[in-house]
């Protein structure tokens, strides 16, 4: 998407950092695995299971970002 796009409603800030864009994808992996598991406690069999696989594919998102996040930006604990 160019930077002219006036259409696009949502946009990342072109000179944001790793750590923040590293950052910023944990976090909203970590918010939607809470919303699906909240949201598979509501539904039944097939819409269940689905919801379930979709929370496994976000978890690994977490796993992932958070590898990445701990190799380009590690706690100073």
């Amino acid at each position: 998407m160019s930077k002219a796009d006036s259409s696009a409603l949502f946009n990342v800030a072109p000179n944001a950092s790793n750590e923040t864009l590293i950052t910023n994808s944990y976090e909203t992996f970590t918010s939607v695995s809470t919303l699906l598991l909240d949201l598979s406690e509501d539904l039944n069999g097939k819409h269940r299971d689905i919801a379930l696989a979709i929370y496994q594919l976000s978890e690994l998102g977490v796993l992932l970002t958070a590898r990445l996040l701990d190799r380009e930006a590690p706690c100073p604990c």
